[in-house]
C-alpha cells in the first residue's frame, strides 16, 4: 500500500527544525559570557525565527495537498527520517553541554555549523518534496542557511 501525506506535513518537520535551531541559539545566547558572543548567537537565533515564519507561510498555503508519491516513495520517506534521527541538534543534550566548563564558545560555534550543514542537506531533500511552486522558497532558505554556515565559519577563523 502506497503511504501519501500531505505537503504541509513536510512543512512542519522544517518548521519544527528551525524551533529546534533557534532554541539551540538561544541557549547559546543565555550561556555566552562575552556580550559579542551573545549578540552573536541572538541575531542566528532571530535568523531561524524568520524562517520557522517563512515555512508556516508555506504550510497555510499548501493546505493538505498530497505529496505525489513515487515507486520508491515509501523508501525515500524512510530516508528523510533516517536523516532527520541523525540531525546533530535532535540527539544531543546541549544544556548539559553548556553547563560543562569544557564547552567554549568554539565548541558552541562547531555545533551551530553541524547544525546548519544538516538543515541544508534536509531542506535540499524537503524541497524535493513540496510542489514546484513552493521549491524556489525552501531554495531561498537553503541560500540563508549557506550564509549562516559561512559566517559560523568565518567567526572560527577569526
Amino acid at each position: 500500500m502506497v503511504t501519501f501525506f500531505s505537503a504541509n506535513e513536510v512543512v512542519e518537520l522544517a518548521m519544527r527544525i528551525e524551533q529546534k535551531g533557534q532554541a539551540f541559539y538561544l541557549l547559546a545566547a543565555d550561556e555566552a559570557k562575552d556580550p559579542a558572543a551573545k549578540e552573536f548567537f541572538d541575531f542566528f537565533a532571530e535568523e531561524e525565527s524568520k524562517h520557522e515564519m517563512f515555512f508556516r507561510g508555506m504550510r497555510d498555503r499548501l493546505g493538505n495537498i498530497e505529496v505525489p508519491p513515487g515507486s520508491d516513495y515509501e523508501e525515500y520517506t524512510q530516508y528523510v527520517m533516517a536523516l532527520v534521527d541523525s540531525h546533530d541538534v535532535f540527539n544531543f543534550d546541549y544544556t548539559k553541554a553548556f553547563k560543562d566548563a569544557d564547552f567554549s564558545f568554539e565548541d558552541a560555534v562547531r555545533a551551530a555549523m553541524r547544525f546548519e550543514k544538516d538543515t541544508i542537506l534536509l531542506f535540499t531533500e524537503l524541497k524535493r518534496m513540496v510542489p514546484e511552486s513552493e521549491q524556489k522558497f525552501v531554495e531561498e532558505c537553503i541560500d540563508e542557511e549557506r550564509g549562516h554556515l559561512r559566517l559560523l565559519a568565518q567567526k572560527i577563523r577569526d
